[in-house]
């Protein structure tokens, strides 16, 4: 359908009201994506939040962290994050970030790219966690950024022998990550003397500062797209890596931001998939089949937009339906998404069916 069509099914499926503008205090400096996720909701046709599912889900969701005594100490519980608290846990978490993006196969009935570590099949984000842990273990040093740059010693052939596959299927868009490595190599040579810790002291204890020196300083973490004439910003690996860091070393030395709530959901294809299987998120019919149907959605095409900002924005709304009916309870936007990924997986593998993802293929998720 283009876009001067009428979809003649919406006047049905939209809200009578995206409900009032609530407005967002954030601390300064701020990244401005929260405040760019509610324009975005506010500005959608196409991808609605469902008030009452979401408040339901809310409940459903902080019952669920409580009983499994969820925090941020339960990222460090996974078999392939790193255990360390040091300098090379910063680099590993830095590289994995840089690369964390696109790991969904071109079609479902392929097995998709996957890693063998330690006796397991890894797939997904996972994949690459297992593949920079193998390549550390066979004395490649993939997490230093002296390595990236240096195209005698990290050549394609090289990095293609470390994001390797198990399957049949390679890692997608393995020539856009070389790239990143190349490039951000370069930049943390000339400004940060190839440490990322100094990108870090640079924040001084600021996430929102950290995410927008990363985005400025790293052109491939500058996720930012323009929307009904107004450029939008999502940093989705830029604020993951901030969470990464936090979540690993429980808020503490590398891990500590005085402002850490104020990082956002991290709009990808999975969360607003399980946003959606739990009723929060309602889809206009067209885009609800194209979906269906497998299709591509180009990065920057205002469903793709509409999908991340209306995730970012319900889960920012779930999080103060928890608040309001726990005020004493501690949970913010990075536990909430962590919570969502793990649900994803947990029902793929009770072979629980769920909608497709949306399907776009870019670095930026």
């Amino acid at each position: 359908m283009s876009a001067d069509e009428v979809d003649e099914e919406l006047p049905a499926f939209l809200p009578n009201s995206f409900g009032p503008d609530t407005g967002v205090n954030v601390s300064s400096p701020e990244t401005s994506v929260l405040r760019d996720a509610e324009y975005i909701y506010n500005n959608s046709i196409d991808v609605a939040i469902d008030s009452q599912g979401t408040r339901s889900v809310a409940e459903t969701i902080w019952t669920a962290m409580r009983k499994k005594d969820y925090s941020r100490k339960s990222w460090s519980a996974h078999e392939l994050h790193p255990k360390a608290k040091d300098e090379v846990t910063v680099n590993f978490i830095f590289t994995m970030d840089l690369l964390n993006f696109s790991f969904w196969p071109a079609s479902p009935s392929e097995t998709g790219y996957m890693v063998d570590y330690q006796g397991k099949h890894w797939t997904g984000y996972w994949s690459l966690v297992a593949a920079l842990q193998r390549a550390l273990g066979e004395g490649i040093p993939i997490t230093d950024s002296h390595f990236w740059q240096d195209e005698s010693k990290a050549t394609d052939k090289k990095l293609e022998y470390v994001f390797r596959s198990s399957s049949s299927a390679p890692i997608p868009l393995l020539p856009e990550r070389i790239a990143c490595l190349r490039e951000v190599g370069r930049v943390m040579y000339n400004r940060y003397n190839c440490n990322f810790i100094n990108c870090l002291k640079e924040a001084n204890g600021s996430a929102a500062a950290l995410v927008g020196l990363i985005a400025d300083a790293f052109p491939c973490f500058r996720d930012e797209v323009r929307f009904e004439r107004r450029l939008v910003r999502f940093y989705k690996r830029a604020q993951i890596l901030v969470a990464d860091l936090w979540a690993c070393f429980d808020g503490k030395d590398f891990g500590y931001f005085k402002d850490i709530d104020d990082i956002t959901m991290f709009a990808d294809y999975r969360i607003p998939q399980m946003l959606q299987f739990l009723g929060c998120l309602q889809y206009s019919p067209s885009l609800r089949h194209h979906i269906r149907q497998l299709k591509q959605i180009t990065h920057g095409h205002s469903w793709e937009i509409q999908l991340r900002g209306c995730s970012i924005w319900c889960v920012e709304l779930i999080r103060r339906e928890i608040l309001r009916r726990n005020p004493d309870a501690y949970v913010n936007a990075i536990l909430i998404d962590f919570f969502l990924y793990d649900m994803v997986k947990e029902q793929e593998a009770q072979a629980v069916e769920l909608e497709p993802h949306h399907r776009t293929r870019s670095i930026w998720y």
